[in-house]
C-alpha cells in the first residue's frame, strides 16, 4: 500500500512538472531565474530529491510505470483493433460495396499515432527499442555504465526538448486548434450535433507519449547510477526471464 501511495505522489509531482512546462514558452525564456527557465530549475530540484533515496525513488516509478503501462497497452490493442477494422471497412466499400467512405483512413490514422505514442514508453521500458550496443560492451564495466548513464541523460534532455516542442509546435498552435476534414462525433443521432475531430486531438498523442517517455527515462537513469554505484543489487527486473524482449 505504502508503494502505491509513494507512487500517487510522484504521479501528482509529474503532473505539476507538466503543468508548468506546458504552461512556460520556454522558447521566450518567461519565468527566468538567472537567466535560466522556471522549468530547468524544478528538474533539477525533483532530481535532487530523488537522488536522496534512490532505491525508494527506482520503486515508486517501477510501480508508477507498470500501472501507467498496464492502461496504455490496453488502448494502444484497442487503437490497433480499430485501425484494422476501419482499413478492412475502406477495403470493402471501395472495391465491393462500390463507394469508399471518406474518414476511414483519417480515423486509421488516429489510431496509429495514438498506438504509437502509448506503446513507445512501454518498449522503451523493457529495452524494445533498436540499440547499437558494441561499445558499451567492448569497455570495462564501470565504463560500460557509465557511459549507458551518459546516453540515458542525453536522452531525458531530448526528451524535455521534445516535450516543449510537442506543446508549443503541435497542440497550442493554430493547426493544432483546427478541424479534422472528415472525422465527426456523430452525435446527431442522439438528437445533437456532429462534432468535428479537433486537430490537437491528434497531435496530443505526441505530447502524451513524450510525458510518459520522460516517466520512465527517470526510472531508467535512477537505476543506472544505482548500477554505476555497485547498489543494484535487489532491484526488480523490468522484463520477466520468459518474455522475448530482453531487458537491458
Amino acid at each position: 500500500m505504502s508503494h502505491l501511495l509513494t507512487a500517487a505522489l510522484l504521479a501528482v509531482a509529474y503532473l505539476g512538472l507538466f503543468v508548468v512546462g506546458a504552461n512556460q514558452d520556454w522558447r521566450e525564456g518567461a519565468f527566468a531565474l538567472a537567466g535560466v527557465p522556471l522549468i530547468y530549475w524544478l528538474i533539477i530540484a525533483f532530481f535532487a530529491l530523488l537522488l536522496i533515496r534512490p532505491r525508494a525513488a527506482v520503486a515508486a516509478h517501477a510501480t508508477l510505470n507498470e500501472n501507467l503501462h498496464k492502461v496504455c497497452q490496453a488502448i494502444a490493442i484497442s487503437a490497433l483493433a480499430i485501425m484494422v477494422c476501419m482499413i478492412l471497412a475502406q477495403v470493402y466499400f471501395r472495391y465491393v460495396a462500390g463507394g469508399a467512405l471518406n474518414w476511414t483512413e483519417e480515423a486509421a490514422r488516429f489510431g496509429m499515432l495514438w498506438m504509437t505514442g502509448l506503446m513507445a514508453p512501454v518498449a522503451y521500458r523493457r529495452g524494445g527499442f533498436v540499440s547499437i550496443d558494441m561499445l558499451e560492451r567492448a569497455l570495462p564495466r564501470a565504463l560500460s555504465a557509465a557511459l549507458s548513464l551518459l546516453l540515458l541523460c542525453v536522452a531525458f534532455w531530448v526528451l524535455v526538448i521534445l516535450f516543449d516542442r510537442g506543446w508549443n509546435n503541435h497542440v497550442d498552435t493554430m493547426s493544432g486548434r483546427g478541424a479534422s476534414s472528415s472525422l465527426r462525433i456523430p452525435l446527431d443521432m442522439l438528437g445533437g450535433e456532429r462534432i468535428r475531430f479537433r486537430s490537437n486531438w491528434q497531435y496530443a498523442s505526441l505530447l502524451v507519449g513524450v510525458a510518459l517517455l520522460l516517466i520512465v527515462s527517470v526510472e531508467l537513469i535512477l537505476r543506472q547510477i544505482l548500477v554505476l554505484l555497485g547498489r543494484a543489487d535487489g532491484l526488480k527486473p523490468l522484463v520477466d526471464d520468459e518474455e522475448f524482449i530482453g531487458a537491458d
